[in-house]
This record gives C-alpha cells, sequence and structure tokens, in this order.
C-alpha cells in the first residue's frame, strides 16, 4: 500500500481494490526477492514474431513506471520495458508491423505521458504500422497506450476508456492510537508533509492533491483525444466510464469488433500490396470515423499494383490482362505484353513482390523446359508478364499438343491377316475355279 498511496492513478476502480486489499508488507516484499534476483531480464527480447512478419507486444497486467517487486507480485507491466520492447520490435528486420497486445486495468501516471509519446515517435520513425487490440482490457493508462496505435480492436467482452486520475490517502491515525503509537513530524517546509498517513488530511493539501489530479486528468484526456482524433470534450464527457465492445466503437475510443487472430489477419493482409482489403468484421460499427487514422503508416502500396488476372471461366480474356498462347502449337510460348500503368520507383515491400514475381516466372520456365516447351523468362519478366498469365499459357500449349498427339494416335489400325483384301480376293480365285472344273 505504500507504493500506491500518494501517488497519481490511471487505473480501473475494481483493479485499485485489489491492489489495495493486497499484502504489500515489508514480509512479503522480502519474501519474494529471491525470486527477483533469479529473473533475468534479458531472457526474453519481449516479442514475439508471427509467419507473417508482425511482431506481437503484450502489455499486460498493473503498470508502473519502473519494475521492483510490485512487478514480480502482481504480474505488473513497468513503462520502461514496454518502451524498449516495442522499440526493438521496430527494430527486427524481419518485422513489417508491430502489434500491442492489451489486457490491463491501468496503472501509474507516472512515466506515462512519456511512453506514450515515445509509442508514437517510434511509429513515425520507423515506418511501420502500429496496431493494437485490447484482449480483453485497456482501460485508463492501457488505454492511453493502446491511443498511440494506427488502428484499435476490442473483441466482444473487452473493455476500453476510464479515462480518469485517481489519488490515495490513507489515514492511520486511528489504527496509530488503538497500537499506542504517537507520530511526531518534524519538518521544515509548511507543505513538507501533506498527505502522510499518521494524521488527518488538512483542507490545504486536499486541494493540492484535487488540483495535481485535475491537471494530470487534463493531460490524459488531451492525449487519447490527440491520439484517437477526437475532441477533447468527447473525451472529458464520458466521466471516466467503461465501455465494452461494440460501445467503444460508437463512443469513438475503438475502430473495429474482432479476436486477437483476426487483428492480426487483418494486419497481415494490409502488408500484402495486391491483396483487396477483408471486408469490415461483422458487428463492427460502420460509422466509425476513425479508420485508418494515419493512413501514411500502411504500407499498402497503390502505385505500382496491378488488377488481378480476371477468371478465364467467367471472363474473357484479353491481351491487357491476361495474355495468352499461340493458336497452333509451337516449341517456343511467346505471350503477349501486357499493358502496365506507369509506376514511380518502388517502396521496399513492393521491390519485395516483385523479387517473388520474378523468381516464379523462373521457375515456370524451368518447368516448361523439362516438357518441351521454351520459355524466355527475361523476356517476360521485361514485357511485365505475370506469373499466373504463364502458366496459363504454357498449359494452353501442353494441351493443344496433346491434342495433336491424340489425333496420330486414334489413326486407322489394319486389319487381322485373315481379313486381307488380297487373301479375301485369291480366295474368290480360287472358288471360282473349283466351279468351272
Amino acid at each position: 500500500m505504500l507504493r500506491l498511496s500518494g501517488r497519481p492513478l490511471a487505473i480501473a476502480p475494481r483493479a485499485l481494490d485489489g491492489l489495495l486489499a493486497a499484502d504489500l508488507s515489508i514480509g512479503a516484499r522480502s519474501a519474494i526477492m529471491p525470486i527477483l534476483r533469479d529473473v533475468d531480464p534479458a531472457a526474453s527480447r519481449g516479442f514475439t514474431m508471427t509467419d507473417s512478419g508482425i511482431a506481437v507486444v503484450p502489455v499486460l497486467g498493473p503498470l508502473v513506471s519502473r519494475g521492483d517487486w510490485l512487478t514480480a507480485l502482481f504480474g505488473a507491466s513497468d513503462y520502461g520495458a514496454i518502451g524498449s520492447d516495442v522499440a526493438a520490435a521496430f527494430a527486427e528486420p524481419s518485422a513489417h508491423a508491430v502489434l500491442l497486445e492489451l489486457d490491463s486495468p491501468g496503472g501509474e501516471v507516472g512515466g506515462l505521458f512519456d511512453l506514450v509519446d515515445r509509442l508514437v515517435s517510434l511509429r513515425e520513425e520507423a515506418g511501420k504500422p502500429l496496431w493494437a487490440v485490447a484482449h480483453e482490457s485497456a482501460l485508463s493508462a492501457g488505454f492511453a497506450i493502446a491511443s498511440a496505435a494506427d488502428r484499435l480492436y476490442v473483441s466482444r467482452t473487452a473493455e476500453v476508456g476510464s479515462v480518469g486520475v485517481v489519488a490515495i490517502h490513507v489515514d492511520e491515525s486511528a489504527a496509530d492510537a488503538m497500537a499506542g503509537h504517537k507520530w511526531t513530524l518534524i519538518h521544515a517546509g509548511q507543505k513538507k508533509v501533506d498527505g502522510n498517513p499518521h494524521e488527518p488530511l488538512s483542507v490545504e493539501a486536499f486541494a493540492d492533491i484535487q488540483a495535481d489530479v485535475d491537471a494530470l486528468h487534463a493531460e490524459l484526456v488531451g492525449l487519447i483525444a490527440r491520439n484517437r482524433g477526437m475532441n477533447p470534450d468527447a473525451v472529458r464527457v464520458t466521466e471516466a466510464a467503461i465501455y465494452r465492445g461494440q460501445r467503444a466503437i460508437d463512443i469513438g475510443f475503438a475502430d473495429r469488433l474482432g479476436s486477437l487472430d483476426q487483428a492480426l489477419a487483418d494486419l497481415a493482409d494490409s502488408l500484402v500490396p495486391s491483396r483487396p482489403r477483408l471486408a469490415q468484421p461483422r458487428g463492427s460499427g460502420a460509422a466509425s470515423p476513425q479508420l485508418p487514422r494515419r493512413t501514411s503508416t500502411m504500407t499498402t502500396d497503390t502505385t505500382t499494383n496491378v488488377p488481378p488476372d480476371p477468371d478465364p471461366v467467367e471472363a474473357p480474356e484479353t491481351p491487357e490482362t491476361d495474355p495468352v498462347a499461340p493458336a497452333h502449337p509451337a516449341p517456343a510460348v511467346q505471350p503477349a505484353q501486357p499493358e502496365r500503368p506507369a509506376a514511380s520507383a518502388p517502396s521496399a515491400d513492393t521491390a519485395e513482390r516483385l523479387r517473388a514475381e520474378y523468381a516464379e516466372i523462373a521457375a515456370i520456365a524451368a518447368q516448361a523446359g523439362r516438357l518441351g516447351l521454351t520459355i524466355d523468362a527475361a523476356d517476360a519478366m521485361a514485357k511485365g508478364i505475370r506469373p499466373e498469365a504463364l502458366r496459363r499459357s504454357v498449359l494452353d500449349a501442353l494441351s493443344q499438343r496433346a491434342e495433336a498427339n491424340a489425333v496420330v494416335a486414334a489413326a486407322p489400325q489394319m486389319p487381322a491377316a485373315g481379313d486381307s483384301p488380297i487373301v479375301r480376293r485369291a480366295r474368290e480365285r480360287a472358288a471360282t475355279s473349283n466351279r468351272n472344273a
């Protein structure tokens, strides 16, 4: 309780009750100190990587400015470690985006604003998307951290909000008297011992603490309003209320309704320039104005994106989008050149996609060579032939060659020896001679 007393907190009320009811005595601290000594901070890099190149950073439990025995006792996260983990995730060469997984009731105000500003700076400097998902809670200080993301998902039962600040004063003077303790505080400076637990809170001390809480609340409201693209009054009018699921989207505190897996899938989909965006998940707020707020961080590149080839069954193939094989079988397949829009210098993601296409074209050319067809892979790459169109041309050529072979194989067979016209004619002549005789 000594850790919490006198410190402004941005935390959900029920979580505050749990912390106050916990045994935070000297004995409890001493009991867990051996555990802290065995913990290796470098044992984990603080994030996990998905196959699609997304770094997932967990933000779990109560939040404190610096990790100590409280961190181990309550499974809390400290702001310094969160900032370092996110920085490492953005710096990871294989990471194309970062996702914050939040399940936190909030915590201390000290260090919170600096962390949120650092997350915004890291996101902008890296030029990579930063998304977040409340799974199952992002309250108060946790919600402030989530607000730094480009897009915030909430599950159907997840809670966000509680934009408020609370400070605690514990008056232990009655307990001291019952225990026979009388405290005498000798100090210099009129406000030096304001808020101490061994005497009732004075009117002046209460007013000072209230003014501090109000100032911190105003800064918290402004920070969340800025990050969420909302009017500060719209945040303040919530009066630290908590919103669950769809209600969070309706109020403007979240962007999409979805689980952690849905957020990962949507984020992975947004990293592929040529893949169409997924439809808005069922139950999400169609009128939400926050989707997305910072499009400059999205990696989707539309300047060099070529529309996908139409389905050959449902739509006719045209030279512009789907080159075909020549009308007659030939040893060399030369698809027509498609028209492609002019493009500026490709981005890193576009260059990676083009390299993958070129590798696939080379593989198709090698396979065609083994089947007796000649494919000029370099020429196909230079002309911008898509792998799907090139593969279809090869299949068409092979199909036509197979039909020609079938015609040859179906030529009439010679009749059996007993039915030969020569033998039949000889028999007829012999029969005639016998009758004349």
